[in-house]
């Protein structure tokens, strides 16, 4: 049956650890939404901007293994409120949808979870910088570390956070799983071990409320 979209646009997220697939699902999901009539605007983070893409670079650079985790939490943010600013909240308000590669949850994720930075202060940046913006939708891919490790190792020479041990993505995963058992109604969980069509059948299905069905 048609379906009608709200006036207001959708904020969907994908998070989860290193090689847990996200990019594929980013693809197919565009796919999918744009078939649905859904005017799309696909971003990540950090990055999405001109400024948020410099900040990724600073940020992802191995050659920066000086930055402190106070840096990497700042610099995060520099780049989610720029856009907040320039991308997410003028498309929302459009009544554009908008897909992004990560979103607030990895700072509780990698910057809390990970580097053991207060829960509080993440929180009062994402009232300040990222306007408290949170998504309708974030879609959790969750696998073991060992099994999304050994996927990221076949992508090249590791990135700033990609070096990091098993001890930091473990505790990035369980950061990721205590946010989702804590606000069951945002965040949809995803198999992320199972093969590529399975993952997005399964995303798919899980945003079936973001959409009214109407009568022909």
């Amino acid at each position: 049956m048609p379906v009608t979209l709200p006036k207001r646009g959708r904020l969907i997220t994908l998070e989860g650890g290193e090689g847990a697939g996200k990019s594929t699902l980013l693809r197919g999901l565009e796919t999918h939404l744009r078939g649905q009539g859904v005017d799309l605007v696909v971003t990540r983070e950090p990055g999405g901007t001109a400024v948020g893409e410099a900040v990724r670079g600073v940020v992802l650079d191995a050659a920066n293994n000086e930055l402190c985790a106070e840096s990497e939490l700042l610099l995060m943010f520099a780049s989610r409120a720029q856009l907040v600013r320039q991308v997410i909240e003028p498309s929302l308000s459009a009544g554009r949808w908008v897909l992004c590669d990560r979103f607030t949850d990895a700072s509780y994720a990698y910057q809390g979870g990970g580097r053991g930075q207060p829960v509080e202060r993440i929180a009062e940046l994402e009232r300040w910088a990222a306007l408290g913006f949170r998504p309708d939708v974030t879609l959790l891919l969750d696998l073991p570390v060992s099994t999304g490790r050994a996927r990221a190792a076949g992508r090249g020479e590791a990135d700033r956070i990609e070096v990091e041990g098993d001890a930091f993505f473990e505790r990035v995963r369980g950061t990721y799983r205590e946010r989702a058992s804590a606000d069951p109604a945002r965040f949809r969980v995803i198999d992320a071990s199972a093969a590529p069509d399975e993952v997005l059948a399964q995303a798919i299905a899980s945003m079936a409320g973001l959409f009214t069905t109407v009568a022909s």
